[in-house]
C-alpha cells in the first residue's frame, strides 16, 4: 500500500498536532506520515512541534489573503505541490471555501469538540462550543472527527467519543478533559483508518471496514 502523505493545519498550540506526531512515532498511523505542517499564522506554537519532530512547517498566513477564498486557492496549490493526499484540521482558524473539498473529497478531517450535531457551526470553536454546552446544562459533551464538507461542521461523521460533563466544570476543565480523553485519542485513530483504506462514505455514513 502506498504510503499516505498527510498535511495538518494549524492556527495555535498545536496540542492535536502533537497527539498526531506521538502516534505516528508509537507506529499508529497506519502507516501515514505527516508531511507537512502549514499554519495560518507566523509564529504558532504548533510550528515549533513540527520542527521539533523534523516536520517541515509551512506559513500561509490568512492576514495576507483578501479573503478565505484566495488563501483556500493558495493552500490547494500547495498541498498539490507537496503531493498531499489527506489534510487533517488541527485547530486551524479559518473556514476554507468549497475548492479545498473539490480538490480532496472525502480527504479532508476535521476534529471538533462536540457529539455533533450539537454545539456546532458558525461561531462555535474554541471555548465557545464548551461554554454554550454548559450553559445548555447537558450531561455529556465529547468530540466528534468528521469529513470536511462545504457546510461547516456539516461533514460525515467518522468516529465520535463522549465525555461525562461535571456539575463542577467551567468551560476551561470541561475543554482540557474532552480533549485528553477524546480529541487526542480519536483523530489519530481516524487518521489511521484513512490511512489503511478503512473508510467508506455512503451519503452522510461513513462506514468502517474490517481489517
Amino acid at each position: 500500500m502506498k504510503q499516505v502523505r498527510i498535511a495538518v493545519l494549524v492556527s495555535g498550540g498545536g496540542t492535536n498536532l502533537q497527539a498526531l506526531i506521538d502516534a505516528q512515532g508509537r507506529g499508529e498511523l497506519g502507516g501515514g506520515e505527516i508531511a507537512a505542517v502549514i499554519s495560518s499564522k507566523a509564529g504558532a506554537f504548533a510550528l515549533e512541534r513540527a520542527a521539533k519532530a523534523g516536520i517541515p512547517g509551512y506559513v500561509l498566513p490568512r492576514n495576507e489573503y483578501a479573503s478565505n477564498q484566495a488563501m483556500t486557492v493558495a493552500l490547494v496549490d500547495m498541498l498539490k505541490e507537496l503531493n498531499i493526499d489527506l489534510v487533517v484540521l488541527a485547530g486551524c482558524m479559518v473556514i476554507f471555501t468549497r475548492e479545498l473539498v473539490d480538490a480532496y473529497p472525502h480527504a479532508i478531517m476535521n476534529v471538533h469538540p462536540a457529539l455533533i450535531p450539537a454545539f456546532c457551526g458558525k461561531g462555535f470553536y474554541g471555548l465557545h462550543v464548551h461554554e454554550a454546552a454548559l450553559r445548555y446544562g447537558v450531561k455529556l459533551s465529547g468530540a466528534t472527527v468528521h469529513f470536511v464538507s462545504e457546510e461547516c461542521d456539516g461533514g460525515p461523521i467518522i468516529a465520535q467519543k463522549a465525555v461525562a460533563v461535571r456539575t463542577d466544570d467551567t468551560p476551561e476543565t470541561l475543554q482540557r478533559r474532552i480533549m485528553e480523553e477524546a480529541e487526542w485519542k480519536l483523530l489519530p485513530e481516524a487518521v489511521a483508518l484513512f490511512c489503511e483504506d478503512r473508510l467508506a462514505v455512503e451519503g452522510r455514513t461513513v462506514i468502517v471496514k474490517e481489517k
